[in-house]
This record gives C-alpha cells, structure tokens and sequence, in this order.
C-alpha cells in the first residue's frame, strides 16, 4: 500500500482544526459552559455585568482562534507551499521543498473528521490537516490507509 497527497493548508483549514482541538478539549467545554451560566444568571438578576461577560466568553475564544489562524499561516512559511504525504505500510512522511519527516503509524494518537478536514493527531497537540477538498478520490483511501494501520478507538472519522 502506497498513497500519495498533495494538500494546501488554508487559513481556514488551520481554523477548523483549531476549533476543534480547543472545544473538544477541556478549556474550550468549561468556556462555554461558565459563558451559558453567566448569561443565564442574567436572565434571573437583570445584572447586565452577566450579560457581558457571558457574552464575551463565548465569543472571545472563536474570534481569537480565527485571528490565530490567519497569522499563522501568514507567518509560518510551512502553509505557503503544499505538502506532500506519503502513506506507506511503515508510516506517514511528510516533505515540502528539501525537507522531509517521517512518522511511525504506531506513534499516531487518534484520527478524526470534521466537515472540512480529516485530521491526524501526531501528538497531543501537532496534527496533520488534510482538507478535503484537496482528496478527491482519495478520500477513502486515506481513511481506509489510517483504518488499517491504526487502532479502532483512536479513529473517530465521519463519512
């Protein structure tokens, strides 16, 4: 087995990984939820101090992770050229232009889609983004490629 890609991470590419990496996490769950109780402390005091801060919270975290986004890949010279992978029975490689860095599949920590992208966590907190728009008929073979040399509960992508 031997599957190649070419993608081009975006800023919004970058975006929704982000988005998902902080509200499935615990820090973006509990800014949500101490958002809803302060607005909803609103709703029973009429303190528009709750409002506000309910609000904020709630919005602060998109907005920030949105300009993130666009000043990473304005800043960072991996997002200005495609990447190109290579999937093989040993594990991923990733290269751009002279440099190339290979992962075994055992040291990958889980898979996961979201409407956009279909991510491949490297570490608790580095992935590899592949936007799907860039797959074409090589959606399912990523997915099976990932399924098959990765264990079933670390591989949590959607159709």
């Amino acid at each position: 087995m031997e599957l190649e890609i070419d993608v081009k991470v975006t800023s919004s590419d970058l975006y929704d990984y982000l988005l998902y990496h902080t509200y499935t996490g615990f820090s973006g769950m509990l800014g949500t939820l101490v958002g809803v109780f302060l607005i909803m402390a609103f709703l029973a005091t009429k303190y528009i101090i709750y409002l506000i801060a309910g609000i904020v919270l709630i919005a602060y975290m998109p907005c920030s992770l949105f300009l993130k986004a666009k000043q990473q890949v304005i800043n960072n010279p991996v997002f200005k050229e495609s990447l190109h992978y290579k999937m093989t029975e040993d594990g991923i490689s990733v290269s751009q232009g002279e440099n190339e860095e290979t992962q075994s599949w055992e040291s990958c920590v889980k898979a996961v889609s979201t409407g956009r992208s279909i991510i491949l966590y490297t570490s608790r907190t580095t992935a590899s983004i592949f936007p799907k728009r860039d797959l074409g008929e090589k959606k399912e073979a990523l997915i099976q490629a990932i399924s098959t040399h990765m264990p079933p509960q670390k591989v949590k992508i959607r159709f």
